[in-house]
């Protein structure tokens, strides 16, 4: 059977290729194609055990199986839906336009909105302090507009009072003071819960929607990677 292979972020750096078909015998599962892919690709062998898959767009484990045709997304860990409220869902290359997507969030009954943007730092002192002159981002863009859906249900099961959601991530290469995520939630108060359905929804999608940073500075470049593992329990129901 056939399978369409897609690397992302540092392992694409070190596969040396985004994308390939793969020829393999059935049955197949998520582990077995772990150890098919270090023996094709040598230079992944030590990434594999930490890496995070996706079979036809969604986290995939241990013994599920892989059919002819599906499609695998092989990734570093990580560093969607509709409702009652409008929910406005992006992975865009243009500016964040904020009062455009508050307009669309904000319906007659809104009385706040909670907004968190996240910008590029020209100095970040994570581990030894150093300069940042540039990030990239990127995303494995059908599996992330889904995993920003997932998101976007999951705030509204925890906070009913939630009306619009925006989740809204910039990719490409962008300077320092550049916005590169937003996420905001309206509601009809702020005592609703719409800071903490915020909060949420950029924590959350640090854990399991697929973009990736890649900082350039003086000293070279370096892609940096999450901490957090998928878990089958983050699948979409």
């Amino acid at each position: 059977m056939n399978l369409t292979l897609q690397y992302f972020s540092i392992l694409r750096a070190r596969a040396g290729v985004s994308r390939e078909t793969l020829e393999v015998d059935a049955p197949l599962t998520v582990t077995r194609l772990r150890q098919l892919i270090a023996e094709r690709h040598p230079a992944l062998a030590d990434a594999l055990p930490s890496a995070v898959m996706a079979v036809n767009r969604d986290f995939a484990f241990g013994d599920h199986p892989i059919a002819d045709g599906d499609e695998v997304a092989i990734f570093p860990p990580v560093s969607g839906g509709s409702g009652p409220g409008p929910t406005v869902l992006h992975i865009t290359q243009e500016p964040i336009d904020l009062n455009a997507l508050l307009a669309g969030l904000t319906l007659p009954t809104s009385g706040a909105a909670c907004v968190f943007t996240g910008m590029v730092r020209a100095e970040t002192r994570r581990g030894p302090a150093h300069t940042t002159a540039a990030l990239e981002y990127e995303a494995y863009r059908p599996m992330a507009e889904a995993k920003m859906g997932q998101v976007a249900d999951e705030i509204r099961s925890r906070w009913p009072s939630v009306e619009g959601i925006a989740i809204v991530q910039r990719i490409g290469l962008l300077d320092p003071g550049t916005p590169t995520v937003l996420i905001a939630c309206t509601a009809a108060h702020r005592d609703t819960g719409v800071f903490e359905a915020a909060r949420y929804g950029i924590d959350r999608l640090k854990q399991i929607v697929p973009v990736w940073k890649k900082e350039i500075g003086p000293d070279g470049e370096v892609w940096v990677e999450g901490d957090y593992a998928p878990q089958p329990e983050d699948r979409r129901p």
